[in-house]
């Protein structure tokens, strides 16, 4: 292993049954790296009196710009190490967490190690035994003949779709997974191994056109090197950096088509009747509910007539925050504001969302679920079409900011789709019967 490729360590300390705190601690090495990067960077951006721009001592810019360049710093290793390799940890080690890891403290010097302290809250273990074989009554379709039709009507449309598609290289509305990295003048990666890896809508507004000339007609396994602004401002904008980053495409997932292959797998579909089926449950609505949430919400409610428990109040008003931000997004929110139960509904859905995230958690780590790249494909799959959208239940992490499509880390992508996995599971035991 060369010096700068020193692991990444990861240390949880339990304080009590219901709380730890989480570690990710950085090699000097990196760290040194990544600081004369961040001064480098720093340096090409300032213009101090008395000195010619190119003729700035180094040592100028890490005494006067130090508090910059420490933000910058903290944001970047953040970003580029961190919070994938976070995600990923407690996956891994199948911590029993309830809501997202809080970061708590950060420690960045130069010649010393980085730690990125966290606290997350734990909850009791839920002792699943049996529940496979719960009785389980699905909720019923609507027997409109219009409704066979329209789903076979959507599964001729794609199908043609997917026959007529001829272009593999990247368009507007993809999906598009990559690794970047930072490099030299040489291309040379800085930081040996590490690379994080990303994914990105491509967007069709005017605030997506530079991310479009970045990545429009690009093709699966190519590799380009980049300074891109919007690149830059994903990993930290304090600073105003022109890093060089590597960038090398990993896969693709086109518009153009609803993949039916990918849908087959995800449900464990078989058959072209079995399909028109599963179309079905979201084509039929009942009281503005589909049949596919109504089946999920009531595998839900067997699932806690059998295990009961209560979430602390601190996780309710966390998830409380969450919510108020998805309605806020509402064109109705002021209405809905207005309503005399508006408060106590909010309570209720947000207490109501944080133990279904606890439950579905817990029986993943129980199951041992695993994911694969075909998961996180069919998982996306269904974000392509509007109506395909209601066969997902948790909240998507959000693609966009100030209204620009900007990279995701995959680990976010990641801990979604297995709560869709490990959910479709649940559902799958209990309607197989």
């Amino acid at each position: 292993m060369e010096q700068n490729e020193a692991p990444l360590q990861f240390n949880v300390d339990q304080i009590s049954p219901i709380f730890c705190k989480a570690t990710i601690t950085i090699p000097s090495q990196i760290v040194d790296l990544a600081y004369e990067e961040a001064v480098v960077a720093q340096k090409k951006s300032v213009n101090p009196y008395g000195f010619h721009h190119d003729d700035v001592p180094l040592e100028y810019v890490k005494k006067n710009f130090e508090a910059n360049i420490h933000s910058h710093l903290e944001e970047f290793l953040f970003k580029y190490f961190v919070l994938g390799f976070l995600y990923r940890q407690i996956r891994e080690t199948k911590l029993n967490i309830a809501g997202d890891p809080r970061i708590t403290s950060i420690h960045i010097r130069p010649h010393e190690d980085a730690v990125f302290t966290f606290d997350i809250s734990l909850f009791d273990k839920i002792e699943f035994q049996n529940w496979k074989y719960y009785p389980f009554k699905a909720p019923k379709r609507k027997n409109y003949k219009d409704l066979d039709r329209q789903a076979a009507d959507f599964m001729r449309i794609e199908k043609k779709n997917r026959k007529e598609y001829a272009d593999l290289a990247i368009d507007i509305g993809d999906w598009v997974s990559f690794d970047i990295w930072l490099v030299d003048d040489d291309k040379k990666s800085i930081f040996g191994k590490y690379r994080e890896n990303l994914w990105l809508k491509i967007g069709n507004e005017e605030a997506d056109r530079d991310l479009q000339k970045l990545f429009l007609k690009k093709k699966l396994g190519e590799t380009f090197y980049t300074s891109d602004d919007y690149i830059q401002e994903y990993f930290g904008p304090q600073i105003g950096s022109n890093y060089n980053f590597g960038i090398k495409i990993k896969d693709i997932l086109p518009k153009a088509y609803f993949c039916f292959k990918n849908f087959k797998r995800q449900f464990r579909i078989k058959t072209k009747k079995e399909s028109l089926r599963r179309l079905i449950e979201v084509f039929s609505f009942r009281n503005d509910i589909s049949q596919r949430q109504a089946m999920v919400q009531e595998a839900f409610s067997l699932m806690f007539s059998k295990y009961e428990f209560d979430v602390p109040n601190y996780l309710v008003l966390r998830q409380k925050k969450c919510v108020l931000q998805d309605i806020q997004k509402n064109p109705d929110y002021h209405v809905y504001k207005n309503e005399k139960s508006f408060v106590d509904n909010i309570r209720k859905l947000s207490e109501k969302q944080i133990k279904e995230i606890i439950l579905i958690d817990q029986l993943s780590n129980k199951e041992k679920m695993k994911l694969t790249p075909d998961d996180i494909a069919s998982y996306l799959n269904l974000t392509k079409r509007p109506r395909m959208k209601e066969f997902l239940y948790f909240k998507m992490p959000d693609t966009k900011f100030q209204g620009q499509e900007t990279p995701i880390c995959s680990e976010l992508i990641k801990q979604q789709c297995i709560r869709e996995k490990t959910l479709n599971y649940m559902i799958y035991n209990f309607t197989r019967k």
